[in-house]
Formats: C-alpha cells, sequence, structure tokens
C-alpha cells in the first residue's frame, strides 16, 4: 500500500536556505522513497492572505516551482501542481468550513498572536485581522484531505495546524456517517525543521534574517553568510559549537561525519571568520549545481507552466470524483437522483451501525465516544495525550469480551482493561446499569460482526 506525502509552500517570496531544509529537501527526498505517492502544490490561494501585491504573488509562484525543478522534483513521478489550478479546493474548504467550531479557529497560533498583538497596541482585538487569515486552517485542511494524504511534512510552527485539519476532518467524517478522509499525520526532520537566521531566530522573511537559496548566485549567499550573528570569542579561543547558529546551519547540510569535524574544528578555537568561510563553501558545493538549472528554468518560464498544467489534470482526475462523492454525501445532489415520487415506495436508508467516535476535547486532551446504531452514546473514554494511544483502546475494545469487559457497579457503567477503568457511561445516561450494560454488549457485538 502506497503512503501518499503532501507538502506546499504560500507563494508569497523568494525560496531560502529555511525553505529549503526544513520542508522542500525532506518533502522531495520522501517523495523517491518507494511506496510514495507524493503531491506538491504551490500554496497561492494561501499567499493572498500575507500579500496584496499581485507583481509579487505572480512572481514567487514562477520562483519557487522552479526551485522545487531545479532541486530534483521529478514532475514524472510526482503530482505537481498549482492550487488556484484545482477549484474543487476552495469548493472542499466551503463544505470544511460549514462544519468547523468557531472555537477551534480562535485558539489558532496566527489568530491569537493577532489579537495578543492588538490588545497590547490598546486597539480593538480583531483590528486588520481578515477572515482569511482566521481561516487559514481550514484551506490547509481542504488542501490535505482532498488528496487524503497520509504524511504532511511540515515545520513545528505548522504541526497545530495538521492537528486541526485532523480535527475538522473527523467531524466531517462523523456528521455524515463514513470516512470520506483519511486523518493526517505530520512528518517532521527533526534536526532541521525550523533552521535558524542570521539572527538566531527562526530563518524568516518576516525578520528579514534570511539565506537565499538560489537568488543573487553566489555573491549573495556569502554575503549573508558573513552576516550570521557570532559571540565575540576571538581566533583560538574554544567556540560553544552547540550554541552556535553558524555550525546549526552547517549541521544541517552536513554528513554526521563532517558536522563531528566542524564542530571539533570550533571547540578547538577555528576563528568566525573561517568558520564561516567553511560554511560557504560547503553550501556553494551543494548549491551551485541546482542554482545553474534554477536560472535555466526561469528563463523559460513556459517550461514550467506546461508541467504545471500536467500536473493540475492529474490531481483534477482525483479531486473531481472526491467532490461528486462528497457534495452528494452533504445533500448538494443532482435533482434526477432525488427521492422517489409520492407514488413510488421511499427508500430506507440503512443505519450506521454502533461505532466509535473519536474527537479532541476543550483541555487538548484525546478521548472517544462508543454510540449505539441509534446515537445514543454508551461510553466516553478517560483523557489521553496521544491519539495514538485512544486509537489503539478502541481497538482492543472491540476485541475483548464484553462480558469481561463491561461491569455494571452502582456508580454506572464502566469498560475495565487490565485492572483499570477506561471508559464509563456518560453522565445522565438513560436507564439503569443492568439496561446500559445489555444494551452497551450487544452494541459491541454488533460491531463484532459487521
Amino acid at each position: 500500500m502506497n503512503t501518499r506525502v503532501l507538502t506546499g509552500i504560500t507563494t508569497s517570496g523568494t525560496p531560502h536556505l529555511g525553505n529549503y531544509a526544513g520542508a522542500i529537501r525532506p518533502a522531495v527526498q520522501a517523495s523517491t522513497q518507494p511506496g510514495v505517492d507524493a503531491f506538491f502544490f504551490l500554496a497561492d490561494y494561501h499567499a493572498l492572505i500575507k500579500c496584496d501585491d499581485p507583481a509579487r504573488v505572480a512572481r514567487s509562484r514562477l520562483e519557487i516551482a522552479a526551485t522545487w525543478l531545479a532541486v530534483g522534483l521529478d514532475p514524472e513521478r510526482v503530482t505537481f501542481y498549482r492550487q488556484s489550478d484545482i477549484p474543487e479546493i476552495p469548493e472542499l474548504s466551503w463544505l470544511l468550513t460549514c462544519v468547523t467550531a468557531k472555537g477551534l479557529m480562535n485558539r489558532a497560533h496566527a489568530y491569537k498572536a493577532s489579537v495578543d498583538q492588538n490588545v497590547a497596541k490598546g486597539v480593538d482585538p480583531d483590528d486588520g485581522v481578515t477572515m482569511g487569515l482566521f481561516s487559514y486552517p481550514v484551506l490547509m485542511a481542504a488542501d490535505i484531505v482532498m488528496f487524503n494524504a497520509n504524511k504532511v511534512p511540515v515545520g513545528r510552527d505548522q504541526i497545530q495546524h495538521l492537528e486541526m485539519a485532523r480535527d475538522i476532518a473527523q467531524r466531517f467524517n462523523h456528521l455524515y456517517g463514513r470516512e470520506y478522509f483519511t486523518l493526517p499525520e505530520v512528518a517532521i526532520e527533526e534536526d532541521v525543521a525550523t533552521l535558524p537566521g542570521l539572527d538566531g531566530r527562526k530563518m524568516s522573511k518576516s525578520y528579514n534574517n534570511t539565506i537565499p537559496l538560489f537568488e543573487g548566485g553566489a555573491k549573495a549567499l556569502r554575503a549573508s553568510i558573513m552576516r550570521i550573528v557570532t559571540d565575540s570569542r576571538e581566533p583560538g579561543e574554544p567556540k560553544d559549537a552547540e550554541g552556535s547558529h553558524l555550525y546549526t546551519i552547517y549541521r544541517a547540510f552536513a554528513t554526521h561525519e563532517q558536522a563531528a569535524a566542524f564542530r571539533k574544528q570550533l571547540e578547538e578555537g577555528l576563528g568566525w571568520g573561517e568558520a564561516k568561510q567553511a560554511l560557504y563553501d560547503h553550501l556553494e558545493n551543494l548549491l551551485a549545481p541546482m542554482r545553474e538549472r534554477y536560472f535555466d528554468l526561469m528563463a523559460n518560464p513556459g517550461r514550467i507552466e506546461d508541467v504545471l498544467q500536467a500536473g493540475a489534470a492529474k490531481a483534477r482526475k482525483l479531486a473531481v470524483p472526491m467532490m461528486r462523492e462528497l457534495r452528494e454525501a452533504v445533500g448538494l445532489r443532482n435533482l434526477n437522483a432525488q427521492a422517489p415520487g409520492k407514488d413510488a415506495p421511499a427508500r430506507k436508508e440503512k443505519g450506521k451501525g454502533a461505532r466509535f467516535v473519536s474527537f479532541r476535547d476543550e483541555d487538548g486532551g484525546f478521548r472517544f465516544r462508543f454510540l449505539a446504531a441509534d446515537g445514543e452514546e454508551l461510553l466516553l473514554s478517560q483523557r489521553f495525550a496521544d491519539p495514538k494511544q485512544a486509537g489503539a483502546l478502541m481497538r482492543r475494545l472491540q476485541a475483548e469480551s464484553p462480558e469481561a469487559l463491561l461491569q455494571a457497579t452502582a456508580e454506572g457503567l464502566t469498560a475495565v482493561l487490565d485492572g483499570v477503568t477506561v471508559a464509563t457511561a456518560p453522565a445522565g445516561a438513560v436507564g439503569d446499569a443492568q439496561a446500559q450494560l445489555a444494551k452497551t454488549r450487544d452494541a459491541l457485538r454488533s460491531m463484532a460482526q459487521e
């Protein structure tokens, strides 16, 4: 079975070294692995949230597409497209918006940061906040679940958005009674997921502390590296490699042996100027061949356009039938497919059956409910910090004997595994404990027989 990997970059600026290390490189490497079905896209709708300069957005789309192709992305092997070339994505975003709680969006880091800044300035909390910024996580969720991605390589600052995508997809699945969407998992390259910039903060265009990837050529690369902030230790004095932004960047692009050798040189007193030159030499050796391919592509944008159009056609072969199915699910059906006329017998819909429904509670913990076929909540689990723990427990509950698992006590119905209460009947459960016990056992048996 293939694993579908999906990632994208917002087209609001020129790719820098941090973009390459944190997103582009690991994603391209993943696309070459056996059993990987890779999707890569230019997130140009997302760019409109951050940028109202049309020329900048257009230029960035070209630069980012050229970058991905220059670093080795194979459009014959992967699906490479622009977000705006897939009209089904904004349509899906609206369907997801209609099932997403506002409270979930209130907790998004980007929105909360804007509110905090406004409060600190003494202005209206939502001053300058657009609906694009507020609902950004919903559009990101649509990007991901449209193609039922299994893994999404992102930086650490995007982990929350992946968790939100899971919550939103799960909510849709629950409301419409089927697993329409796969719940995506985050994929992070631990050592280099967030690369420091020239001043030690996260490398970001917002901080103006980036190192260019290709633009400006070797001269711009060297000039940026020479501006990396270091401490005041003189040549000959031992350096703190682990505390050095320069070493962190070097390590992100080196083998373990190369990084160890460079660290030893720093600890033995290598001067900062020599260290910066060593970093430049190392990066230039790596980037020069890719830079040459990049400038060739930039000079021939028609070649890039052909690749993107072919990728969009490939992506829409999946998106069009997916949206057809989702429109049917929410009731946006062709009138010819409506219920029979008054003279024809109405078709009875098949029941959903007993089922587990996982969710995230207000405190951020992962829990699940066990529902009867009629929708009555029979069990509510304890809280788990890890969603995988909750998932493993649901599988165990389905596998265990209902007679051994469930107990009726004076406090009510409980589910006990290995001597530990893992779920209980919810507060206000209808009927006495014995009746609940019988109904819950029957519901578990029915699941086992499906």
